[in-house]
């Protein structure tokens, strides 16, 4: 279960660029297992993330949207490349590139998913801040039935006006 009295703070953690965080889960977003730096970046021992659902590190100024993007991919058996703002146990945040993929096994069947995430630029932290915020905005004033929609057109609006896909975004920052 995800902690609800975790206040979020301005102290931000910078993920080395040498180093990632990796974790797996299953099919329903549960942890299966960390690494150690997972441990230390999010605050939480090995034992209190095992079984917990990957939320448990997600930042309230994260859009939903940008999760149901990454659901969707992997499901369909894509991976899925962004940015994501963590919330560690004690308020304090860090961001990271996250790439997520299938896990399969030997008939091809997706069994749960991988995520290594390493240090993420500040250039791509500045610009995609910027989205998230609005993403979020929107999906706020839309309310909780309508909010994944909203930030997904508020992206959709953003990718337009780019002309590129979310991947080529991603990509380019």
């Amino acid at each position: 279960m995800k902690p609800r009295h975790i206040v979020p703070n301005d102290s931000e953690r910078i993920l080395p660029t040498d180093r990632y965080i990796l974790s797996t889960t299953d099919l329903a977003g549960r942890i299966t297992s960390v690494n150690d730096l997972f441990v230390e970046y999010s605050g939480y021992t090995e034992p209190e993330l095992v079984g917990q659902q990957h939320n448990i590190v997600r930042h309230p100024d994260m859009p939903r949207a940008v999760f149901q993007l990454l659901w969707d991919a992997v499901a369909e058996g894509e991976q899925f490349m962004g940015y994501v703002k963590n919330l560690c146990k004690d308020g304090s945040f860090y961001w990271v590139f996250a790439h997520v993929s299938p896990i399969t096994d030997a008939r091809g069947q997706i069994t749960g998913y991988r995520s290594v995430r390493r240090h993420a630029r500040p250039e791509a932290i500045a610009r995609v801040r910027v989205l998230y915020a609005e993403m979020l905005a929107a999906e706020k004033a839309a309310g909780p039935r309508d909010a994944i929609t909203a930030g997904l057109r508020v992206l959709s609006a953003h990718l337009a006006a780019e002309g590129q896909s979310y991947e080529a975004m991603v990509a380019a920052l």
